[in-house]
């Protein structure tokens, strides 16, 4: 197990993403479309279209890492993102749920 430390925030890409995206283009997205640093230490999670994969993009303040795992059987419960605002876009649906999640905190 890699430890993470306290107050590390976490951030779940809602929707589905191009598990084909490697490290670079994965926190090319969250710079460009969240315009947050990926190497600031968060880490942001990804979920493939058949939902047995996520990625994990992590900047532990030495380096940028990127974890992957893969279920056997059954696949990660995961939020959805209401019909009709998908776009089919990994960074532009984690944008969303990067909202919702703030916005449910402020409650």
């Amino acid at each position: 197990m890699i430890p993470i430390p306290s107050g590390v925030r976490v951030w779940i890409a809602t929707g589905h993403t191009d598990m084909r995206r490697g490290m670079q283009s994965l926190a090319l997205a969250v710079q460009e479309s969240l315009k947050r640093d990926p190497h600031a230490g968060d880490l942001y999670i990804f979920r493939g279209r058949r939902g047995d994969l996520v990625k994990i993009l992590w900047h532990d303040g030495l380096g940028m890492s990127l974890y992957a795992k893969r279920l056997d059987r059954g696949k990660f419960i995961w939020p959805s993102v209401p019909r009709g605002e998908q776009d089919g876009s990994g960074a532009s649906t984690m944008m969303r749920g990067l909202r919702r999640a703030r916005d449910a905190g402020r409650a």
